[in-house]
Formats: structure tokens, C-alpha cells, sequence
């Protein structure tokens, strides 16, 4: 305690959870949701043949929570659209990484230490917006733990939420890719996020709101560079999850007991009539001879 009082880490925390987020982390939000985006298969095509879709793409990877949290909560989907600095700035960001001569600003953005500082930079967002989130629902649904939980999680992770419709936008239609079949990594964490929120807005979580910010901050911001200068696509929750999903559902996370108990798949039908038909022709040949 004589650490914590001579670190001042509340007065820390406090200073941190209303440090304002316009415009450079937003920017960096911005900036790592519209490289995200032109990394999707198909996105610079798109950018050349129709950049009005691609645009309306962009602006559902910037504000795609918003919209899904404002439609949960019987808001009008296009109010965060009142916002024009907001706009505006997420506009620049996306006409820069796909038209800027010579990909000069692309290029500089996913440079990897520049990169590591914007992705830390948009986790600061995404803690701020789950903790958004869950206040708003909070006060709309005062005993409405699950919506509180559910508006966090969508305040946190929307925009992977509702990839399936920014996939029509783009004339692509991969319904394999549902982010809920597919958890990432930054949706598990909004979930788990929402969860710690709702009870501490509720007060079952004996922690300060600001502290709690600031601690779940660090983990997202420390685990997002870790996997990014990595290049990894784990989750640090893996393990747990997998102990948990056994213990509870008796098989590890991603799997069934299908998968651990069902036989060995046939032949596809097309190699088994195939080997029919070589069949029947070996005994036709002996039948001639």
C-alpha cells in the first residue's frame, strides 16, 4: 500500500480515465481500423472500382460499435454521424491510406514501430468505449445486467460484430467468417471487459472505475503489441478457455464431441465412384479374357 500511496496510481488512474481522446487517439483508432480494413481481400479493388463503397466500408470499421450500440438501444443508426470532426478526420485517414501517392502514407503506418504505438493507441479507445457502454446501458436498464454486459460488448467489438453486412458493402459474402463462430482476440477480450464494467458499475466489483480503466487498459495495449510484433493471431485466454470449455462442456474450446468421437470421414463421393468405375472395368476385362 506504501508503494501504491507513493506511486499516486489513483490520482494516476484518475488523471488517465478522463484524458481526452480527440484527435490523436482517435486518429490512431481510425488509422488501425482502415489498414485493418485494407488488408480484407478484394478492399483496394473496391477502393479503385467504387470508392464510394469502399468509403461507406471505412466508415462502418471507424464507427461500426456506435451504430450497432445505438440501434440496440432504440437510437437513431446514423446519429454518431452528427459528429463531423469525428467524420471528417476518419475520411482523411481512409482517402490517405488508399490514394496517397505512392502509398507513401500506408507505408508509413505499418511501420512496425510506428504501428506497435498506433495499435496501443486504439486499445486506450476500446477500453474507454466498453466502459462507455456499459454506463450508458446503465442507466437506460439499471438492473439490466445483461444489456449492460451485451452494450459494452458491442461498444468494444461492433465493427467485427457486423463484418458479414461491411463484407456485402464490398460484394463478398463469406459467412464462415462470422465473428461469433471465430472469436478474435479483441472480441473475447470486450467481453470479458463488458463483464468486469457491469459489475463494477453495479458495485460488485470493489474497484474504481478509473482504476479499472487504467489496469484493463494495460492489458489490452500490452497483449495487442506482444501479437502484433509477433504476428501472431492467438489469444492469450487460450489456455483457460480451453481448461474452462473441457471442464464445463467436455471438450476443449473450438472443438466438439463430434470431433473427438466421430469416425473418419469417407471418401469424397466423386473418388468413390471413380474407384467403382475402375472396378467395373478391371472386371469386365477379365470377363473378356
Amino acid at each position: 500500500m506504501e508503494v501504491l500511496s507513493a506511486l499516486n496510481l489513483g490520482d494516476f488512474a484518475q488523471v488517465f480515465s478522463k484524458m481526452g481522446m480527440f484527435p490523436v487517439f482517435d486518429v490512431a483508432y481510425y488509422i488501425v481500423s482502415i489498414i485493418y480494413l485494407k488488408y480484407e481481400p478484394g478492399s483496394v479493388e473496391v477502393s479503385r472500382r467504387s470508392p464510394v463503397a469502399s468509403w461507406l466500408c471505412a466508415m462502418l470499421y471507424c464507427f461500426g460499435s456506435y451504430i450497432l450500440a445505438d440501434i440496440m438501444l432504440g437510437s437513431s443508426p446514423i446519429d454518431y454521424f452528427q459528429h463531423n470532426s469525428h467524420i471528417l478526420l476518419a475520411s482523411a485517414v481512409w482517402y490517405l491510406i488508399f490514394y496517397c501517392p505512392l502509398n507513401l502514407f500506408y507505408k508509413c503506418v505499418v511501420f512496425l514501430p510506428v504501428k506497435l504505438v498506433l495499435v496501443a493507441l486504439k486499445e486506450v479507445v476500446r477500453t474507454r468505449k466498453i466502459a462507455a457502454g456499459v454506463h450508458h446501458a446503465f442507466h437506460a436498464y439499471h438492473h439490466g445486467f445483461f444489456i449492460m454486459v451485451i452494450v459494452g460488448y458491442v461498444k468494444g467489438s461492433g465493427v467485427a460484430l457486423i463484418s458479414n453486412f461491411e463484407q456485402l458493402l464490398r460484394g463478398v459474402w463469406r459467412p464462415e467468417t462470422n465473428e461469433i463462430l471465430n472469436m478474435s482476440f479483441p472480441t473475447k477480450a470486450s467481453l470479458y471487459g463488458a463483464i468486469l464494467f457491469t459489475l463494477q458499475e453495479t458495485h460488485y466489483l470493489p474497484v474504481s472505475k478509473s482504476t479499472l480503466i487504467l489496469v484493463f487498459t494495460l492489458f489490452m495495449a500490452t497483449s495487442k503489441i506482444v501479437m502484433t510484433a509477433r504476428h501472431s493471431h492467438g489469444s492469450p485466454f487460450a489456455l483457460i478457455e480451453s481448461w474452462v470449455c473441457h471442464l464445463l462442456f467436455g471438450s476443449p474450446l473450438g472443438g466438439s464431441e463430434e470431433d473427438h468421437h466421430a469416425p473418419a470421414a469417407p471418401s469424397s463421393p466423386l473418388k468413390t465412384k471413380e474407384e467403382l468405375s475402375d472396378g467395373a472395368r478391371k472386371r469386365k476385362a477379365k470377363k473378356a479374357e
